[in-house]
């Protein structure tokens, strides 16, 4: 599982100081952090930076690639005008794999400016099923999106190689249903588009409940949506344990999940305390258990 580490990100309030008065400092030894934990990518996200994107995105490219230049870069914002001025100055990894535009979303008024730049710029992007209604209800929406906007790329020149599918996770407090749609939708990529990356928002689960339970979601739904066919993950650098399970050092965990994805449920009892976490943490992901903040005490 290949992880895009999310914390060089305008909402940190270190961060956004140093985007806001062009402080390189924290911005490159962000970027060093993430290198060091194994970041395979780091997304740059400074928001829709509607003032002042088309000078602020290419600054922090060079800022990070000033000190790390050898880890592809992920390109996050709503301004377009930004992400084209970006890709004027960002250099290639030498023997590395393509940057990424994060995101375009299937709405016309998106996809028609921005496809032919990542084409023109010879670029991956991440196609997110986003749709002019917005969410998708379910897994056969987000497909009729997904051939949208793959079919759109392909026309343009971009083969399915380049593009990364984000079917969008959502929050389990509030939209369980919407993990179970994602995981189905996960399911169909490579009929919809052989040879397509995917990837997601993955914090995205863990957005409303408390704090000391974020990593375990986080860390639970990653595995389930890796059995579905997932291939990366936009995530926290700093937890290193969801990094550990993503690049194989868990099995443990993994083939308890799996299993669980199978049809076989564990006897809670005979599990450690860890992995009976990570057991009661799947089946509050997939329904079986009535979410609340103290499903782990149960």
């Amino acid at each position: 599982m290949l992880c895009i580490g999310e914390s060089l990100n305008v909402i940190s309030t270190k961060i956004g100081k140093a985007f806001k008065e062009r402080d390189p400092k924290p911005i490159q030894e962000e970027a060093l952090f993430q290198k060091e934990k194994g970041m395979d990518y780091i997304d740059i996200n400074m928001g829709p930076a509607k003032k002042d994107g088309v000078e602020l995105m290419p600054w922090i490219v060079q800022t990070v690639q000033e000190v790390v230049s050898d880890v592809p870069l992920a390109l996050d914002t709503g301004n377009i005008d930004a992400i084209e001025a970006a890709l004027k100055v960002i250099k290639p990894v030498p023997d590395g794999p393509a940057h990424i535009v994060n995101s375009i979303m299937v709405r016309p008024e998106r996809y028609e400016r921005m496809i032919p730049i990542v084409a023109e710029h010879n670029v991956d992007f991440v196609a997110l099923m986003w749709g002019p209604e917005g969410l998708p209800r379910d897994e056969n929406e987000r497909a009729a999106l997904c051939v949208e906007l793959v079919y759109t790329a392909n026309e343009a020149g971009i083969e399915n190689e380049r593009i990364w599918i984000d079917g969008i996770v959502t929050p389990v407090n509030i939209q369980q249903p919407q993990l179970i749609s994602l995981m189905e939708f996960q399911k169909m990529i490579p009929d919809i588009a052989p040879g397509a990356k995917s990837t997601c928002g993955l914090s995205n689960i863990s957005n409303g409940p408390p704090e000391h339970l974020r990593p375990i979601l986080n860390q639970t739904y990653m595995v389930m949506l890796e059995k579905c066919g997932m291939v990366s993950v936009i995530s926290d650098p700093r937890d290193e344990l969801l990094t550990d399970i993503a690049k194989g050092k868990r099995q443990d965990i993994v083939d308890l999940i799996y299993g669980m994805l199978d049809g076989n449920e564990p006897d809670i009892s005979s599990l450690s305390s860890e992995l009976q976490r990570y057991a009661k943490t799947v089946n509050v992901i997939l329904g079986k258990t009535l979410y609340s903040d103290s499903w782990l005490e149960v």
